[in-house]
């Protein structure tokens, strides 16, 4: 009877929550793009911060997710114990998915189906690991509302060797001029700041960029 009853709310809810989505706005994606160690995730964790603060439901997700996935899983990477897999990631996700396979919308295809899913309890979205021209422009193609946000840091040690360095998933945001917004990652309360005032610009009732 308890679980009935649960069941029956969680309906109810799922209901009243679609119905006031599709009442605001186009939900927003921030999609974060930089190198190795640059302070996606840190500003994603602000963004998500912020969001919540101005009212909205906010989902921090990640595009490579699932090879880390496949790593945890199938390649006995243990995420507590071990440092990330990197060397696994650019090959899995390059080599043997894009190039072997010629599956090259495969995590974009990926991520679109989760959010389509999770849209139905959240109305943003940051993502935190863009790292390929491709996926900057998918995500525009495939979303009306996207803020593509390029996160640098100069002057640090990334842990790279100098073939992870060289890796296309490392230099093909090189010539990439076409971001909403360019953040120099120099502190914390620097990141901090730039997302508040990212979520002021972007969100309901915050001024428009010019």
């Amino acid at each position: 009877m308890k679980m009935k009853t649960k069941l029956g709310w969680y309906r109810i809810f799922i209901l009243l929550r679609w119905s006031f989505l599709c009442m605001e706005e186009i939900m927003k994606l921030f999609v974060l793009c930089g190198k190795a160690g640059s302070g996606k995730t840190t500003l994603g964790g602000y963004l998500k911060e912020e969001l919540a603060i101005a009212g909205y439901q906010p989902c921090l997700m990640h595009l490579t997710q699932p090879l880390y996935t496949y790593a945890r899983q199938y390649f006995d990477w243990d995420p507590d114990k071990d440092e990330k897999p990197r060397e696994f990631l650019q090959h899995m996700g390059i080599d043997v998915i894009q190039k072997h396979l010629g599956k090259h919308d495969f995590l974009m295809n990926r991520l679109c189906e989760d959010i389509e899913i999770l849209s139905m309890f959240f109305d943003s979205f940051i993502i935190t690991d863009a790292r390929l021209v491709n996926e900057f422009i998918e995500f525009r193609k495939r979303f009306s509302d996207v803020t593509l946000i390029h996160v640098v840091r100069n002057h640090y040690d990334d842990g790279l060797t100098e073939e992870q360095r060289k890796h296309i998933t490392e230099t093909d945001i090189d010539d990439y001029n076409s971001f909403d917004y360019t953040i120099m990652n120099s502190s914390i309360d620097e990141l901090h700041d730039f997302a508040k005032e990212v979520v002021r610009r972007t969100t309901r009732g915050g001024e428009v960029d010019e």
